[in-house]
């Protein structure tokens, strides 16, 4: 469909200035409805053969063309853009950089929202930027994912009846190479569908060897300055993968579980002499190592210093303690210390010195400590345990309970706390540098709320467990001597050969060394991402030279931990800079209820599936209208409200195409590109709706880019979106038909095809960040394009604008709307045209009656009765009254407007109406559950029902219903 065939949308009959000298119970309210183009004045539009030219290069398609933008085509502008080296940072328009690190996901990964969000976001940045003629880089990767991609690997050999410890290390590693060549492009193709406009050429991987490099080079420094260790410590522990994993790999989940009440006895004491401890995991019992109860818990005051037994372990004593960590309120108030098996326990043990005894071993059966149990699982054991407790009169009971269950992310099993060897990086020294950034302003973290959460985290961090136990990583860069302690003599180097010269420097020619079988935290190689990717440690690469420190580095809240803090600390400390000056946060995708999207809801929406559907700039729209931080609840109602913003879009380019004047018009082009804007007296030389909307799309370009500078990408989603809607296509481009297609001078015609096009085009450079592929789509089909929409030119801002002539134009509107908003109560058909008296003082119908055609046009007025005066009409009082504005009204004839006979017959069946309800209401009112405040409420209508009738009675007869409408 045409624009000049589409409906006026809502916003054109609503008014709030609008008035009436009506009766509103009279009429029912009905939807408003739209007027067509009617074609009684007006020519119809001519075709301009702009589609051979943008169509000539067979990568675009031009609206003439096309019905509507084609989603197919996406992947084709993509593909030429990167063809062009549009992607790649230009030096020729400005010499401070805009830099942007992709954060790496996942080589194992496909494209979910939590994605879509972040390339969006970041593509907006970049778009907006290389159009502001910065040299922009925006550098893209994928991380090695050590524990995701070894678990696909080992699925794919368990496929082939193969277990990992059967092929070995090398071999493993090969496969996962093999693997990785094969399938790791996945992710990296899909983002590109998103429309991501990253510098390709300079594609990281964690695993490559120059940042693998840099990853060697950071453990080497850090211990070298004693900031990484080897300990046994308490970790996350997954029995299945057989690893230590992070904080933000395990995931914690109320689940229904077993509270089990257990008897411990009190060493000498007599068979009622116990305690009562309730616990989740009874098979820990075998490592408790003391019992402890709260000092002022008198209950168990005189046990303080005895001995228990823990049960079923042939008679261990342990101590039982005070201590003031205990809560005495919650279950018995007794708790039993397991610091093997538990984090709170582990540092109460480590406080009050007690020993650590480990029960369990690394594949979650229990070790020999347990006795019996010895070699069973662990949840085999529980169930043993119980039973065996019961049968020794040491069950006291066992009750449903909720706990907060922690699940390894990866594999989904329960995660056990456990006592293990591993490498560390003591963490305060350089969070307090991480720390002084924010605080001396260095770096600016948005929103900036998330300044307090960053501030605490930092100010209460924990030593990092940096150790993996996998096969697929950064192999830690320690050899140990053959024969010697490996916890005690070990060599850290940058390789093998420098390891062994070592070793031979400090144990003789015949030493034999081997390397720790462990790998680093995949957050170690990614906390060193925005620098390793741009050379370092080669600090006198040319990137790094010209694109470090980076601009900005944009990422969903829940990693603000685990890996911003972390580049930001590894960043000071390496390079001696923070790597970044801005932190942008965006929130979490949940679906239209505001869940968390998940496969168990069966909620969770697939980008590709979206794209195909909706197309890609449909699905950025809407992601980027969300609020920086906070959640988006993502529907596909809006997602259909934005497909429908592109077709509008592109029908509005359609438009703009069809009526510009021909190819072969040169004298017409020549004058109208003569036009400029960018004035003040060009400005006032324009006619009304031409200056207002001139001066709008000034107003908007100012906003916009300073939204764009601030990061507000909703807000400057919403305001084009208002003003392309809103103005351009809702107003103007109707407005423009009156010159367009008048059968005058040519001249006014070739000033609305240079507003047009001036206008049109200025909106598509700014919202080409947020909608890349109908933009530049729509922008190759314009005449006389000399570049790409992509690297064009960003609009100038500080143009001129004439708020006077602006509140000229809103005057026009507002009488628009009360005229359209009268002709919708009366339901005047919309072919219908009516006259009208305008009322107004000297001034305002000079510039009322300039835009007479206009007024016609969007008011369906009758074009010849039309009259403009300073008093009200003779026929006044069979006229619909509208006061639009201070000193401005208009009189619209009721015989232009109302079928007097269908009107009555309208009246007729709406008195029957309100007469049943009267009699409903009076029946209503014997009733005693009324109350006095009902009663009144009641007592009023009623009086309003009965008054209306009267007046409908004495106005019955067809004569006197103008003076009824009148009065």
């Amino acid at each position: 469909m045409n624009l000049h065939q589409m409906a006026i949308s809502p916003p054109f009959l609503l008014s709030s200035r609008s008035a009436y000298t009506l009766n509103p119970l009279f009429f029912s309210t009905r939807r408003r409805f739209c007027f067509p183009l009617p074609y009684s004045r007006f020519t119809s539009i001519k075709r301009r053969n702009f589609a051979v030219a943008a169509s000539e290069n067979g990568v675009f398609t031009s609206p003439e063309l096309a019905k509507s933008f084609d989603f197919t085509s996406e992947e084709r502008i993509y593909n030429w853009w990167q063809s062009q080296g549009y992607f790649r940072p230009k030096f020729d328009r400005g010499s401070d950089p805009f830099v942007i690190s992709m954060p790496p996901p996942n080589v194992t990964g496909s494209l979910h929202m939590g994605h879509a969000m972040f390339v969006t976001l970041e593509d907006i940045m970049v778009r907006y930027n290389r159009m502001r003629g910065r040299p922009t880089l925006w550098l893209p990767g994928t991380d090695h994912a050590g524990i995701a991609t070894q678990l696909v690997v080992e699925r794919m050999l368990a496929s082939e009846g193969i277990k990992r410890v059967e092929v070995g290390r090398n071999e493993f590693e090969k496969r996962v190479w093999e693997w990785k060549e094969k399938y790791g492009g996945t992710i990296t193709n899909q983002i590109k569908r998103l429309g991501a406009s990253c510098d390709w050429t300079r594609e990281r991987f964690t695993l490559d060897e120059q940042l693998s490099r840099a990853v060697v080079e950071a453990f080497v420094r850090l211990h070298e300055k004693g900031l990484i260790y080897q300990g046994s410590y308490m970790v996350n522990w997954s029995p299945k993968l057989q690893t230590a994993v992070s904080d933000l790999e395990v995931e914690y989940s109320e689940e229904p579980g077993t509270l089990y009440h257990i008897k411990y006895r009190i060493a000498g004491g007599s068979r009622s002499d116990f305690l009562t401890i309730a616990t989740t995991r009874p098979e820990t019992l075998f490592g408790d190592v003391a019992i402890a109860v709260h000092p002022q818990d008198e209950r168990y005051s005189k046990y303080v210093g005895q001995m228990a037994i823990v049960p079923l372990t042939y008679g261990r004593h342990v101590p039982i303690i005070a201590d003031k960590y205990v809560d005495k309120d919650f279950g018995t108030g007794v708790l039993k210390i397991s610091p093997g098996h538990d984090h709170n326990d582990y540092l109460l043990a480590r406080k009050l010195g007690l020993p650590i005894l480990n029960v369990m071993n690394k594949d979650g059966t229990l070790n020999e400590v347990a006795g019996l149990y010895c070699g069973l699982d662990r949840f085999e054991a529980r169930k043993k345990l119980w039973s065996d407790l019961e049968e020794s009169d040491l069950a006291v009971k066992k009750e449903p309970h909720t706990s907060r269950v922690p699940r390894s992310q990866r594999g989904g099993e329960i995660i056990e706390p456990l006592v293990s060897k591993q490498w560390f990086v003591t963490m305060e020294p350089l969070a307090e540098k991480a720390l002084r950034a924010v605080e001396k302003g260095e770096l600016t973290i948005m929103p900036e709320r998330f300044e307090k959460i960053y501030n605490h985290w930092l100010s209460n961090i924990k030593d990092w467990c940096i150790s993996r136990q996998l096969w697929w990583g950064h192999r830690i860069p320690v050899w140990y001597i053959a024969g010697k302690d490996s916890e005690e003599e070990y060599i850290v180097a940058r390789s093998a050969e420098e390891a062994l010269i070592k070793a031979r420097d400090k144990y003789g020619k015949d030493v034999e060394i081997y390397q720790d079988p462990d790998v680093l935290d995949t957050w170690f190689s990614s906390g060193l991402w925005p620098f390793s990717t741009l050379g370092w440690p080669d600090v006198s690469a040319e990137d790094f030279k010209r694109f470090y420190p980076t601009t900005v580095l944009e990422t969903g809240h829940d990693i603000l931990f685990f890996w911003v803090a972390r580049m930001v600390m590894m960043g000071i400390e390496f390079t001696g800079t923070v790597p970044f000056s801005y932190v942008y946060l965006h929130g979490l995708i949940r679906d239209s209820q505001g869940r968390k999207m998940s496969k168990t809801l069966g909620n969770v929406i697939d980008p590709i599936d979206t794209i195909k559907e909706f197309g890609t700039d449909a699905l950025r729209f809407t992601l980027a209208l969300g609020t920086a931080g906070q959640d988006l609840n993502l529907s596909t109602e809006r997602l259909t409200a934005n497909k429908a913003f592109t077709n509008k879009l592109w029908n509005a380019g359609k438009f703009v195409l069809q009526n510009l004047p021909n190819r072969d018009n040169i004298s017409g082009w020549q004058t109208m590109q003569a036009y400029k804007f960018n004035t003040e007296e060009s400005l006032l030389r324009l006619p009304l709706p031409e200056c207002w909307v001139v001066s709008k799309l000034h107003i908007l370009i100012d906003a916009v880019t300073e939204s764009y500078n601030k990061f507000f990408f909703g807000d400057v989603g919403r305001e084009i979106y208002d003003f392309f809607w809103g103005d351009f296509a809702d107003w103007y481009i109707e407005a423009s038909k009156a010159r367009l297609y008048h059968s005058g001078d040519d001249s006014v015609a070739l000033v609305a095809q240079a507003v047009l096009l001036y206008v049109f085009e200025n909106i598509l450079k700014l919202l080409h960040p947020f909608m890349p592929f109908v933009t530049e789509e729509l922008w190759q089909a314009l005449p006389n394009r000399k570049e790409a929409l992509i690297i064009s030119t960003w609009p100038q801002t500080y143009l001129p604008r004439n708020n006077n002539l602006v509140k000229r134009f809103e005057n026009l509107q507002a009488l628009t709307r009360a005229i359209r908003n009268a002709r919708a109560e009366y339901s005047v058909e919309p072919a219908k045209r009516i006259s009208a008296s305008i009322v107004a003082s000297e001034e305002v119908i000079q510039y009322i009656s300039e835009e007479k055609e206009v007024l016609a046009l969007l008011s369906k007025l009758d074009l010849d009765n039309i009259h403009f005066t300073d008093s009200p009409p003779e026929d006044a009082k069979q006229s619909v009254h509208l006061v639009t504005s201070e000193g401005l009204e208009a009189y619209l004839p009721l015989a232009d407007m109302v079928d007097i006979s269908a009107e009555v017959q309208r009246l007729s069946k709406r008195l029957s109406k309100m007469q049943t309800e009267y009699e409903g209401l009076k029946a209503r009112l014997n009733s005693p559950e009324v109350s006095t405040y009902l009663l009144i409420v009641v007592y009023a209508l009623i009086s309003c029902i009965i008054l209306s009738t009267k007046l409908f009675n004495i106005f019955a007869d067809e004569s006197l219903m103008f003076s009824f409408y009148a009065c």
